[in-house]
């Protein structure tokens, strides 16, 4: 499911493509941005790189400069449009792929590259997307996958009903657990 900021955001950057790297342009950027263009390169050397919205692919052509595979992905075609009109390096591929899912994306990668989406991405989608980021490394993080998102429903009452049991109550549950960790030394007062 989509949320409503991300729609509007994925909306925002396909009518904005054309013109989305006229903010690299700023005259006070251009030390900043070489520097980080030249040390990118050597980061990815001989690496499969999945590179999470791409956007218009303005660090692809440096970042998978010595990659052996860049797979380069976005979810909106207008923007990976600009990215393939660029000259990019013979190892990088393009593909359409949602990077909060990235459904259709093989699991072929030993590096990711995701570049100034961080600071459009909402906090509360991270650690989900992680978790998926993750898994594309990492074989028994696979398995947790599918529980992202589910909601999980509990309660006590079989345990009351069962075996009489009777919850402390929440407020003597962390002071405990505070004493506990103190009296254990690991943690200070």
């Amino acid at each position: 499911m989509q949320h409503a900021t991300e729609a509007s955001m994925q909306a925002y950057y396909a009518e904005r493509a054309r013109e989305y790297e006229a903010v690299y342009a700023k005259p006070e950027r251009q030390a900043d941005l070489a520097a980080i263009k030249a040390w990118l390169p050597a980061q990815f050397a001989g690496r499969h790189v999945l590179e999470g919205a791409t956007g218009t692919g303005y660090w692809t052509p440096d970042a998978a400069a010595q990659a052996a595979e860049w797979l380069a992905t976005d979810i909106n075609p207008e923007t990976l449009a600009v990215a393939q009109a660029k000259t990019m390096p013979a190892s990088v591929s393009v593909q359409l792929a949602d990077a909060y899912t990235l459904d259709g994306v093989p699991h072929t990668f030993d590096a990711a590259f995701i570049g100034c989406w961080w600071s459009h991405s909402p906090l509360r989608r991270l650690p989900d997307w992680l978790v998926r980021l993750a898994a594309r490394f990492d074989p028994l993080l696979r398995t947790a996958v599918g529980e992202l998102g589910a909601e999980r429903h509990t309660d006590a009452r079989h345990a009351r009903e069962v075996l009489g049991w009777v919850p402390r109550p929440a407020e003597q549950t962390i002071v405990d657990t505070a004493r506990s960790l103190i009296e254990r030394g690991l943690v200070r007062p």
